[in-house]
């Protein structure tokens, strides 16, 4: 199973970022999918969270209404498009898959992982 997260970049405050999500070696629609971020020094946070077929999401209290998550099962691909980025954005963005049935924020929950792509957004 490999998870590759892409996207990522330096930003100005105020701007946007579309973050993707490509996963192979799993049956992609069978899994709840999930972005976290982490900065220098801070656990690992919850951004955000879509089910198995894109009809529920949920999102951390840092970036909702600020981005939307989705899916494409039709392409093994998730997005996360982020828009009025902050300085406090700034992390490293990984997505994450969960064979369970319904979305959970816990990191403990998740079985794979990719290997995060670094977003940077200065003030």
């Amino acid at each position: 199973v490999q998870l590759q997260a892409y996207g990522g970049g330096l930003v100005q405050a105020g701007g946007s970022l579309r973050l993707s999500c490509a996963a192979s070696g799993l049956t992609f629609s069978n899994y709840v999918l999930a972005w976290f971020r982490q900065a220098p020094g801070k656990e690992r946070e919850f951004v955000a969270a879509i089910s198995r077929g894109g009809g529920s999401v949920q999102y951390g209290d840092s970036v909702k209404g600020r981005s939307t998550i989705s899916r494409d099962n039709a392409r093994n691909t998730m997005y996360l498009q982020m828009n009025s980025l902050k300085p406090e954005d700034t992390a490293v963005y990984y997505c994450a898959a969960d064979r369970h049935l319904s979305i959970v924020t816990m990191t403990s929950r998740y079985d794979y992982w990719g290997q995060g792509t670094q977003v940077t957004v200065s003030s």
